[in-house]
């Protein structure tokens, strides 16, 4: 199968694009790590598939609009 037919089909079938899909899911993962354990944002970032804390950092304030940190930080001060 090609690249473009399957994401294609993968858009047909789960309603968006293959790598939004695996964005949004990497996200959902970080925000569960971050709430439920102490993980250490490094460590999180290349067990979620990012090649640097700099990269996964980026990513999860373009999609949060807040560092993994303070995110962290702010879950724990409201609990």
């Amino acid at each position: 199968m090609s690249r473009t037919t399957f994401a294609q089909r993968f858009r047909d079938v789960a309603g968006t694009p293959p790598l939004a899909y695996l964005i949004n899911w990497r996200m959902l993962l970080a925000q569960r790590e971050l709430r439920d354990s102490d993980t250490r944002v490094g460590a999180l970032a290349f067990t979620l598939g990012y090649s640097s804390e700099s990269a996964f950092s980026s990513a999860f304030k373009r999609h949060l609009g807040e560092s993994p940190t303070s995110y962290r930080l702010r879950l724990r001060d409201t609990s």
